[in-house]
């Protein structure tokens, strides 16, 4: 039997680099390693408080903006580019990677209520308080445009223009379509080929606040409205499919772009709630921990995820399935927040604000930007894990749930506590000395308590 040696020059390919140990083959048997179990415990705790340690989620801001930021969009074609519209019309075109600008768009004459980027990427619609919805033809920025500091901005003029006889709250173009609907007194359906609208669709007569494509089943949209309602419609039957009314005002709504049947939308009552189209009597959950109205929402690619927006003036990131949020952003300029948005890749998210001024933040607050080794994606792969396994254990719930707020808001929220305890205790008592039979309603899950009325 021939034993086979390896030489150090066979050896030095086996390891990364020279300076690493060899490997050593373990038996990982259970009985062998009496405290491996403690071992990894004490692994996810160090991982979770070094996420906090490492959180640094502001990647840097985009300004040039003379007045409120009010709107934005992605381009579902590129990484790099994102749209802003602002209260004094003004529409700017930014380079994320450099945090320039790359086009201004010029032509409202009113605040510029919503814009939208074609799914192509060449095309941008956007609406106002003008009556008016501009499209606009994008070029695409050079190779070398944003590393010349001789370089002017240009300003792009309106390549179309459809006038209205009420102003547009929202706009939001069609996936896969030259198609585009719009929110105002009504909802619209419109095509980039013709100067009239396609369809019009009325359920009530108060104003539309937002509309949404559907990103699995594109021929479905949604919209809210300033009557309370959340309402869906098909493009296809040519008219509403059903509608629900709730107890306050729903102010953005967005479609999980992973399952077709479920979406979100962001309430004035503080919390956010996702519903599955296919049975609205109900909500699938109820995300909290904002102290005032919330203003805008948007998925996360993989649908995982979502970001919101608040008048309380921070950003909050949650899980699709999770009740209250995983991490909560902020800073001592930022003001009131109307609009967020994540971008295509889902590494990082937008927040536009009162302050006029777009901000960039990472997804993951403590996560390691730039290319990662081998052995460092390994590593980051084995720390979730092992928080993953461990993250109901009360010490690292405690560090991984805390989050440092302004302190204006942990009042706020300690007090919004006190009143729902106080509210709750109430509600109790008069179950327990009413009559038989009576104030039994009053208990509604909070998935149903704000559902008013479905209407087909």
């Amino acid at each position: 039997m021939k034993i086979k040696t390896i030489s150090r020059v066979e050896e030095d390919y086996t390891r990364e680099r020279k300076s690493d140990a060899l490997r050593v083959h373990r038996n990982l048997a259970p009985e062998l390693r009496p405290m491996g179990r403690a071992t990894e415990y004490k692994r996810a705790l160090n991982a979770t408080k070094l996420d906090k340690v490492f959180a640094k989620p502001f990647a840097g801001q985009m300004s040039g903006h003379a007045d409120g930021v009010l709107c934005m969009a992605k381009s579902p074609a590129s990484l790099t580019e994102l749209v802003s519209g602002a209260a004094d019309g003004e529409i700017r075109v930014w380079d994320v990677p450099s945090l320039k600008t790359v086009r201004v768009l010029k032509g409202h004459r009113g605040a510029c209520r919503g814009v939208s980027a074609s799914n192509d990427g060449g095309a941008v619609v956007s609406c106002g308080d003008d009556a008016t919805i501009r499209l606009w033809t994008m070029p695409k920025a050079g190779m070398g445009e944003m590393n010349d500091p001789t370089r002017k901005i240009p300003v792009l003029e309106t390549s179309e223009m459809y006038v209205e006889s009420n102003g547009f709250r929202d706009c939001d173009a069609h996936w896969g379509k030259k198609e585009f609907a719009t929110a105002g007194a009504n909802v619209q359906v419109w095509s980039m080929e013709r100067s009239h609208a396609l369809h019009t669709f009325e359920w009530g007569s108060d104003t539309v606040l937002s509309v949404r494509y559907n990103p699995v089943e594109t021929d479905i949209f949604a919209s809210c409205g300033s009557d309370r309602s959340i309402a869906l419609y098909d493009v296809r039957m040519q008219t509403p499919l059903k509608k629900i009314i709730m107890q306050t005002k729903s102010t953005k709504l967005c479609w999980n772009p992973m399952e077709a049947f479920n979406f979100t939308v962001a309430n004035e009552d503080t919390n956010l709630y996702s519903y599955d189209m296919r049975k609205l009597d109900i909500a699938t959950c109820v995300h909290k921990d904002f102290v005032s109205a919330v203003m805008d929402i948007d998925y996360s690619p993989t649908g995982r995820e979502f970001v919101a927006g608040s008048y309380d003036r921070t950003v909050r990131m949650f899980d699709y399935n999770a009740g209250h949020s995983k991490d909560c952003y902020h800073t001592k300029r930022m003001q009131r927040v109307f609009c967020t948005r994540f971008s295509m890749d889902g590494s990082y998210v937008f927040s536009a604000s009162d302050d006029m001024n777009v901000r960039c933040w990472k997804a993951d607050a403590s996560a390691q930007m730039g290319t990662l080794s081998a052995r460092e994606k390994r590593k980051h792969a084995y720390n979730a894990s092992l928080k993953d396994r461990f993250k109901h254990m009360p010490e690292i719930r405690r560090i991984a749930n805390h989050h440092h707020v302004p302190k204006a808001i942990h009042k706020q929220t300690k007090l919004r506590r006190t009143m729902q305890e106080a509210e709750t205790r109430k509600a109790k008592r008069r179950v327990a000395h009413a009559a038989p039979g009576a104030e039994k309603k009053e208990f509604k899950p909070a998935r149903k308590k704000k559902i008013l009325a479905e209407v087909e």
